[in-house]
């Protein structure tokens, strides 16, 4: 079964599903493959949309596959993971178009380091999300921290980060992680939050994202980026993360 899926739709919806939803579809090096393929794609002037979901109804993203990240121990092999997923998120960050996070289900650490570099991010009624990589003794380390603070009251970005707690989509709506709380199927949801943005032309809804790229940028969100990224290298190198991980991968 491939991890992931890409579908097109007439009205230039572009839909990236991670479709592992047996691992609650957590971030694998072949996931990583797919992003890069539709974020490629996404760039095409005939699509107007991106959304991303995750497949079934239990998981948006679980964060990253642990099974396959956990044999990274020291600070540089950690870092070459991190920073390339880092990097396709500021893919996603800076792509010209609208991007949404559909949260088809549960979000915690890197998965809702994902639907923050979406412009928008919507939940299923009952999801639930949070940042708990404190929990395994370090931080975000995708970038999804510094998307965070720029998105966000820094006040309601610092409880998530520090708090390192799951929240209902009630509270994730009051904090302004996300803009919607919906029922019913997904994509038709989604279709439903971007059906205006749908009926503009690309080259207008392009100009309006190059106004947050162009902030974004003087903002330097990238030097930003970079630097969170080195600092969760250097917090997975250490012991209290291992330790984590271990009590974690024996449960």
């Amino acid at each position: 079964m491939k991890p992931y899926i890409i579908e097109e739709h007439e009205d230039g919806l572009l839909v990236f599903t991670i479709n592992r939803p047996e691992k609650r579809n957590a971030i694998s090096y072949e996931v990583m493959d797919g992003l890069e393929e539709v974020l490629e794609r996404a760039g095409r002037k005939s699509y107007k949309a991106l959304a991303i979901t995750g497949a079934g109804n239990q998981s948006f993203c679980s964060g990253g596959d642990l099974s396959s990240f956990h044999r990274l121990k020291t600070e540089e092999e950690a870092f070459e993971m991190l920073s390339r997923m880092a990097e396709l998120l500021k893919k996603l960050l800076f792509l010209p178009k609208p991007t949404l996070a559909i949260l088809n289900g549960t979000a915690v650490g890197g998965g809702c380091e994902l639907a923050a570099a979406c412009d928008y991010r919507i939940a299923k009624a009952g999801a639930r999300a949070g940042f708990i990589q404190g929990t395994l003794a370090i931080t975000t380390g995708w970038g999804g921290g510094t998307m965070l603070m720029e998105k966000m009251i820094p006040g309601n970005a610092m409880k998530m980060l520090t708090e390192a707690a799951v929240y209902t989509a009630e509270e994730l709506e009051g904090m302004g992680f996300i803009q919607a709380i919906y029922a019913g199927e997904s994509i038709e949801a989604a279709r439903r939050f971007l059906q205006k943005m749908l009926l503009m032309e690309s080259d207008v809804l392009m100009a309006y994202k190059d106004i947050l790229i162009r902030k974004w940028k003087m903002n330097n969100i990238e030097g930003r980026i970079d630097k969170e990224v080195r600092q969760c290298a250097i917090l997975w190198e250490g012991e209290a993360h291992h330790n984590q991980v271990d009590r974690f991968m024996n449960k």
